[in-house]
Order: structure tokens, then sequence, then C-alpha cells
């Protein structure tokens, strides 16, 4: 190259020029050749979409109330002379709450005994003197038989009220509440304790008009208490009301907890959470991992295409929703491989890195 510059001067410094710019070009090209192909690469986190039932549930607000709450009133006039149950205690049906002075009763009714048994005996001689001798006439054989039976029941009367001057519990609970004290005047209607059957409780909620047809007596639910450091219990549905509240368009369920520990007390606020259907082998996906677009929702899988992941967009269609869980009615095949870290970076075509998963 020195020798032709020397010859040929100016002319041969140009093509020499030339020569060392074929040079660097035959290089660069060289250079392409070898160099892969590049695009980015991102790292995501995906889920298998597998099928699983689907419950899903309405939340509302409800009250505890008593099973069973009852005003115990006396029947019979007279002075409390006992009080016979503290107030908290635990009775039993029929046990005795307190008891009024009957000392005029038990005159009364051991009067009405006499006359009871002296009617008794008339009757019996007389029914033998008319129908066995034909002695005395039909009228007083009536007159004998009908005194016998009113001193009967003029006795049963006066018994039932001396029976009545001890006040018993009419169900099992708990004595919540006593108005009276030895010394208090009481007359028939005079409200003397308060029970309450708060073993098991019911709690009462308002049900929107627009799940009529979802809920029914059976439907299962689940009642949580911050009150009791969210303590959750499961319940059934054991009444449906019949009628909407115009007021606030809703209609009243009950569900009936066991309490055994009444820990449980009337007037406390419960969440109630009640299954409103339940969707047998759904694809549920979290609901973070589907992107609104302008013509809906999609989805975006990985797909192998020749050892390389690759990113699919996918149209899918939402069905019921709970929390942050969504089933896919359309769009969406158990086993692919649902993108659900890194979905609103990627779109179709985009190679990725798979970096974890759920």
């Amino acid at each position: 190259m020195a020798v032709a510059v020397k010859k040929c001067g100016g002319e041969v410094a140009l093509l020499a020029v030339l020569v060392l710019a074929g040079c660097g070009l035959q290089d660069a090209d060289g250079a392409d050749e070898a160099a892969p192909a590049t695009g980015r690469v991102l790292n995501v986190e995906l889920v298998v979409v597998e099928p699983r039932d689907f419950s899903e549930a309405i939340h509302l607000s409800g009250t505890v109330e008593a099973d069973r709450e009852v005003l115990v009133s006396a029947e019979e006039s007279g002075v409390v002379t006992a009080v016979l149950v503290k107030k908290g205690s635990q009775v039993s049906e029929g046990q005795p709450l307190l008891r009024i002075d009957d000392r005029l009763l038990s005159s009364q009714v051991a009067q009405a005994t006499a006359q009871a048994a002296l009617a008794g005996e008339l009757w019996t001689r007389r029914r033998r003197l008319f129908e066995e001798d034909r002695v005395g006439s039909e009228l007083a054989y009536l007159e004998a038989k009908y005194q016998a039976q009113q001193a009967d029941a003029a006795l049963a009367t006066l018994q039932r009220r001396l029976e009545r001057t001890v006040v018993l519990a009419p169900i099992k609970g708990v004595l919540n509440d006593r108005m009276v004290e030895v010394g208090t005047m009481v007359n028939p209607g005079t409200p003397v304790a308060r029970i309450v059957d708060i073993d098991p409780v019911k709690v009462a909620a308002g049900v929107p008009e627009r799940y009529a047809s979802d809920i029914r007596t059976g439907s299962r639910a689940t009642v949580t208490f911050d009150a009791l450091d969210a303590q959750s219990f499961a319940a059934t549905i054991g009444f449906v009301g019949a009628v909407v509240n115009r007021s606030n368009r809703t209609f009243p369920v009950e569900l009936h907890l066991p309490n055994p520990g009444r820990a449980v007390k009337p007037e406390m606020v419960a969440d109630v959470e009640v299954v409103r259907r339940v969707v047998s082998a759904a694809l549920v996906v979290p609901r973070d991992a589907i992107v609104r677009v302008e013509a809906g929702y999609s989805a975006f899988v990985v797909v192998d295409q020749g050892g390389v992941e690759i990113v699919e967009s996918r149209s899918v269609t939402l069905g019921p929703s709970q929390g942050n869980e969504v089933v896919i009615s359309t769009g969406l095949r158990a086993g692919d491989r649902l993108v659900v870290v890194g979905q609103k970076q990627v779109a179709t075509g985009d190679r990725v890195r798979v970096v974890g998963g759920r």
C-alpha cells in the first residue's frame, strides 16, 4: 500500500481511503449477523388458573335478640312474702320465683273443701234413695247432683288460685330483672320479673329487596362479633320475612346461634355474611389481575413458544365477585398461566421472565 502511494500520488491515496472504507463496512455487516435479536424482557408473577367452587356472599348488619323474653306478672293479689331466686340466676321452666301471702286463700280452700264434702255426701244419699228406692222427687235428685258439681268446681277454682300465689318461671332462662321485693303489694297483672332465654340467641337483620330471590330458609351464613375479638359463628337462616319494609326497602331475616357460654348478649351488633349462591367448578382469579380496556376486560397469560415465554392477551367476561376474587365466565381455560404481577406493563408478544407465583 505504501508503494501505491508513492507511484500514484493523490489518486492512489483516494483509492486507499475507499478500500479502507469498504473494509470497515464489511466488518460492520459481520457484526450485525453475529449479534442476537434484542427486545424487552419483563419480570412477571403468575398464578395457574384452576377450577374450584366459589361462594358469593351478601354482607349485612344485624342485632342480637334473646330467643325468648317473658315479662312475668302476678296472677293473685297480696303481699310478697318470699323471694326465692336471685337476679341473674339461671332458672328452669316451672321453677318457683316468689311467694305471695296465701293465708286468706288457704282459709277459703278449707271452707270450700268442707262444702264440697257435704254436697257430695248429700248427692250420694239422694241418688241412692231416688234410683234404688224411688223415694223423693226428680227435682230434688237433680238439685243434689248439681250442687255437688258446683261445690267441686268452686273448690277447684280456689285450689288453683292458691297455687298461683307461688309465681313460677314460664320458660327456662336467666332471671334478668326482678321488679318486687319482700313486702311489695301486687295485684293480678303486676310485673314481677323478666326472664330471657339466650341459649340460643337470634340475630335479626334486614336484607335489601334485590336479593329476595336468593335468600331462603336454610341458607348458610357466618356471624362475626367485633365485640368478641371478631369471633365467628356458623349459622343458618331460620326465618325469612314475607313483607318488605317500605321505609328502607329491606325484608327481615333471623338466624339462630347456640350460646352455651352466654358470651353473646342481646343488643350486640353482628356482621352477617349470607351465602347468596355457590358456583361449582368456577375459574376464580384475583380481581386486580384483570385489566379494564376500551372494549371491556382483558387478562394476560403466558405461553411457551419454542422455549420462549410470550405474553398473550385474552378478552374475558366477568361473573360474580367476592372481595378481591372474581369468576371468569369466558376467556380463560383451566391450566392457563395468568399474569398477576406486572399485568399493567405487558402487551401481547412481550417476552417475560417468570420470577414468582401464587
